[in-house]
């Protein structure tokens, strides 16, 4: 199950992580991220060995949002090293944002 991330913990969770991290900007007022957010949590359990993943409510964590130039939820970010590598926009299959992440880990 993926957990959520404050503004506060986020650059040392981010960084220090040994796998890279997959972080879901969300909210709960959104249609397409209550959609996806099953499929999240799916992945956060299949691929645990090789990724961890986290959720960002923008409305509470705004600071986040506005770092990572949020316009768009949900929105998924994939970073390595503290580092955003690939970024994936809106509400997608499951067999799709599992190749996204795979050509990206």
């Amino acid at each position: 199950m993926s957990q959520a991330i404050t503004g506060a913990e986020f650059d040392a969770v981010v960084a220090s992580s040994d796998k890279p991290v997959l972080v879901d900007f969300w909210a709960s007022w959104c249609g397409p991220c209550r959609a996806l957010g099953p499929v999240v949590d799916q992945i956060s359990q299949e691929m645990a060995d090789r990724l961890t993943v986290y959720k960002c409510n923008v409305d509470e964590e705004s600071g986040l949002a506005e770092r990572f130039r949020i316009v768009s939820i949900p929105t998924l970010i994939l970073f390595k090293g503290g580092v955003p590598v690939h970024t994936m926009v809106g509400n997608m299959p499951k067999a799709s944002l599992v190749s996204e992440l795979e050509a990206n880990l």
